[in-house]
């Protein structure tokens, strides 16, 4: 049986290679000057990427904001994102590793990486209802994109081919895919379910996050705090009952 200090390193091995992968695809697309490319909307597929892009951006920033109770670090976390995409949260990831200490580490890294570290009132967070709203809106705008972008596609109406820098935006989007698949097997008890959404995710992407994180929000009651979605049950259980999984500032 795998410890939990065993998939921390593993984890924190993982989010390493993906770090400098998305090192070696930004030397790729300064390599070409494609930067600009980037942010061609006009491209093909360039609406579709660019709500893919903002879906994850939307996920991460959220668990940003719970993480650092701070708008404004949020704001401009989301900002970077949309310059740096997955190597500043692949970075900030690994960074939330670092900061654990050996006891955290040992005992249940993962958990203590996605917590917050200190206390806030819970009146100040975002309502379960209002985060159903958020994310049903979100999934439904996502799934328009899509739908936009293949009919168009068929209809071969593109100005303009794919842009210089398409490689490194897929990149970009499946480094992603893979970091918050890290999150979903370890929300899910059964390996058996949590394979079939990360197959489900790694093909259709952020539809499947959208309606994955949905999912999360209808099982809790109006009257939970919506940042229960992040981790696991036995997590949950065990922040009342076990000193170790209390959150606290240590860093």
């Amino acid at each position: 049986m795998v410890t939990a200090s065993a998939m921390g390193v593993a984890v924190k091995a993982l989010l390493i290679v993906l770090f400098c992968v998305m090192v070696a695809g930004f030397a790729y697309v300064f390599a070409i000057d494609g930067f600009i490319s980037c942010f061609n909307l006009g491209a093909r597929w360039g609406i579709a990427l660019l709500m893919e892009f903002s879906v994850y951006t939307a996920v991460l920033g959220a668990w940003v904001f719970y993480k650092e109770s701070s708008w404004i670090k949020t704001t401009i976390f989301v900002v970077l994102m949309y310059v740096l995409g997955s190597l500043l949260s692949v970075g900030y990831v690994l960074v939330q590793f670092f900061k654990l200490s050996r006891e955290e580490s040992s005992t249940n890294p993962l958990y203590f990486v996605l917590v917050r570290r200190h206390k806030r009132e819970h009146t100040s967070g975002i309502s379960v209802v209002t985060a159903r709203v958020i994310f049903s809106t979100i999934t439904c705008l996502t799934l328009g994109a899509l739908i936009y972008t293949l009919i168009k596609d068929i209809s071969g109406s593109y100005a303009e081919a794919f842009s210089k820098c398409f490689l490194t935006i897929m990149t970009d989007l499946y480094v992603h895919v893979v970091m918050l698949s890290v999150w979903i097997a370890y929300k899910e008890s059964s390996w058996i379910i949590a394979s079939l959404w990360i197959i489900l995710h790694l093909c259709f992407g952020s539809i499947t996050l959208c309606v994955y994180i949905v999912r999360l929000l209808f099982c809790l009651s109006p009257d939970q705090p919506a940042s229960l979605i992040i981790f696991n049950g036995n997590d949950i259980y065990s922040q009342s009952s076990d000193p170790l999984l209390i959150p606290h500032a240590n860093v």
